[in-house]
């Protein structure tokens, strides 16, 4: 998910609004057995969806209705096109003195990763975003992309080690450096999403926040089905994962192009400041949600020999390659 491709604000409350689509009992009465109640809406701008496997209805709407309560808080953190988002208020002053603990949770996450990558995930990366979006908006366009001259400028403000996180303080060294947290910040929503599940005892749950956490399997034993889009046809599935715990995200170049010809997806490599020609897409697998949705934004970018590192012993990846090419397990 792509908090740069966010619904308007309108169309965001009216989700939250909605509620959950579940079968409907009496208050503070009890299904003989689980029953699945389930919300589908955007949250972030994305398809979103919670299946939660529960015998009291009561229960479950009013901890759906709690999500979607979470989601818009972190939406008023996170977002890029909210005038009074945390985020933005970081990037236009270049530093923030009230930082909300979340958000400096997720960068210190982001930054984590982007050291363990060598800066093939970097949070600094929106100026190049930037630089793309706006070459593409104009009508006259030239159909290779930026120029040489503004892809080497926008780099310069690339560089994940500018960030400084001192106390609840953030500041950015450069000036017209920013921020974007788009490549983590769909797992950290659903981290925090099934936080809260757990915390009112739920324990057979499918969070989808833009990426996928199981708490427990179904409550018949057995795993939740997770399927990985076809980067060549994104509405069939290529293959299909299960998942009893732990979280899986995936990045791919295929969801969002900056130009028609969609020679240019919207994932940059802020080395080199153009967009990554290794995968088509890659799922990863591990034991949170905002890791998942960081190693795979890193794995895409990255080389393919530095999988054994970024991975560790406790994740694994399925990668799609670029062309041709058979998918497989890194």
């Amino acid at each position: 998910m792509s908090l740069n491709r966010s619904v308007d604000r309108r169309r965001f409350i009216t989700v939250l609004a909605a509620g959950c689509v579940a079968p409907l009992v009496s208050r503070g009465s009890l299904a003989s057995t689980p029953t699945t109640f389930e919300w589908e809406g955007i949250a972030l701008g994305a398809q979103a969806r919670l299946s939660l496997q529960h015998h009291d209805a009561c229960a479950a709407n009013e901890a759906i209705a709690a999500c979607l309560g979470e989601v818009a808080r972190l939406e008023a953190i996170f977002s890029l096109h909210r005038p009074d988002s945390a985020l933005v208020r970081l990037n236009t002053a270049g530093h923030l003195a009230d930082t909300p603990a979340d958000m400096r949770e997720l960068l210190s996450a982001a930054l984590g990763i982007a050291a363990l990558s060598d800066g093939a995930f970097d949070p600094t990366v929106q100026p190049l975003w930037s630089l793309y979006a706006r070459h593409f908006a104009e009508a006259t366009a030239s159909a290779d992309g930026p120029s040489v001259n503004a892809v080497a400028a926008a780099k310069r403000l690339v560089d994940w080690r500018a960030v400084e996180i001192n106390g609840a303080e953030v500041r950015l060294r450069r000036q017209r450096m920013a921020i974007t947290l788009n490549g983590i910040a769909q797992g950290y929503v659903t981290d925090r999403v099934a936080a809260l599940l757990r915390q009112r005892g739920f324990r057979h749950v499918l969070v989808n926040m833009g990426e996928h956490l199981a708490l427990g399997p179904k409550w018949t034993g057995d795993a939740w089905r997770v399927g990985i889009a076809d980067p060549s046809a994104p509405g069939t599935m290529l293959a299909e994962l299960p998942l009893t715990s732990g979280a899986m995200a995936t990045s791919g170049g295929y969801g969002f192009s900056f130009d028609r010809g969609r020679r240019f997806p919207h994932i940059l490599d802020p080395g080199t400041g153009q967009t990554p020609r290794q995968w088509s897409s890659v799922t990863v697998v591990a034991d949170t949600a905002t890791r998942a949705d960081g190693l795979s934004t890193a794995l895409y970018v990255a080389p393919a020999e530095c999988a054994p590192r970024l991975l560790g012993t406790n994740a694994r990846a399925y990668v799609v390659p670029f062309g041709s090419g058979a998918p497989h397990w890194l």
